[in-house]
């Protein structure tokens, strides 16, 4: 009887956790973002071929942040990534701005594929200049359906 209330009380407030994969076009942050979260300050990156993975932890959850490459040749990878996902980050760079309907098309894609439909979306715009709005770009990335 003892062990079902423990189960009950760690489920209503135990350490939770939860996957996250982070994606967007190459070269727009999603790496500096992670380490950024893991660390708490600003790190020297290079191109991500692959994947980096890292723990963060935030009050009583633990979210494993998947941060893959998003070169063009790597992102048919990305679907591998998908199964049990349940937060996806999409990292858009603001000032990429000719490459926004490649990010669109890509972000549409993924939004269509059943293993990411219960997934909670969040839309990271990054690398926005002081002083220049990117208020735009949110819109340039509306979906229709």
């Amino acid at each position: 009887m003892g062990n079902v209330f423990e189960k009950l009380f760690k489920s209503l407030f135990g350490k939770k956790e939860m996957r996250i994969l982070m994606v967007g076009l190459d070269a727009a942050g999603k790496t500096t973002i992670l380490y950024k979260l893991k660390l708490g300050e600003i790190v020297t990156t290079i191109p991500t071929i692959g994947f980096n993975v890292e723990t963060v932890e935030y009050k009583n959850i633990s979210f494993t942040v998947w941060d893959v490459g998003g070169q063009d040749k790597i992102r048919p990878l990305w679907r591998h990534y998908f199964q049990n996902t349940q937060g996806l980050i999409f990292v858009v760079d603001s000032n990429d701005r000719e490459r926004v309907n490649e990010a669109r098309e890509e972000l549409t894609r993924m939004l269509a594929e059943d293993e990411l439909r219960d997934a909670v979306l969040l839309v990271f715009v990054n690398k926005q200049v002081h002083g220049r709005t990117a208020s735009s770009l949110p819109l340039k990335l509306c979906m229709t359906t």
